[in-house]
């Protein structure tokens, strides 16, 4: 069986709608108590990004959606000139098993951001903010 490639991808990824389908027919239906679909296959995709990251001449912010956990559930530490953003929940389910949660995130830290002067806090809507604000250089001050 030959393919033929386009030379390019298309704008928007590729169509796995009307790939997966033709390529394993036999996945659609019941297999034992399970129901299939290629659709399961499909990437889901998500447009909203999990973390929001600025810095400009005031300071530098993280934002990070973190709604599924409790402020108990994080941790967020200054390793070297990384923000490093962990979080783990683990729920006890009906009978005798429980269900994890878990991230682990990266940010790297501008130059000239103040690290001891790092905060965090979790919103009301579930959102981790992460700020510091910009090191005073002695070039930045006014002379009156």
């Amino acid at each position: 069986m030959d393919f033929i490639l386009p030379p390019t991808l298309p704008a928007g990824g590729i169509p796995w709608e009307k790939v997966l389908p033709p390529l394993i027919p036999r996945l659609n239906g019941t297999y034992g108590q399970y129901n299939w679909s290629p659709k399961l296959l499909i990437p889901e995709t998500d447009n909203t990004s999990p973390a929001e990251v600025n810095c400009d001449d005031t300071g530098f912010t993280v934002q990070v959606d973190v709604k599924h956990f409790n402020p108990e559930d994080l941790m967020v530490k200054v390793i070297g000139d990384f923000i490093e953003v962990q979080g783990k929940h683990e729920e006890k389910k009906d009978g005798p098993g429980f269900t994890t949660r878990q991230f682990s995130r990266r940010y790297r830290i501008p130059k000239g951001v103040d690290t001891m002067a790092l905060e965090s806090a979790v919103s009301p809507d579930g959102i981790l903010i992460i700020s510091a604000p910009m090191l005073e250089n002695d070039n930045s001050r006014s002379l009156t």
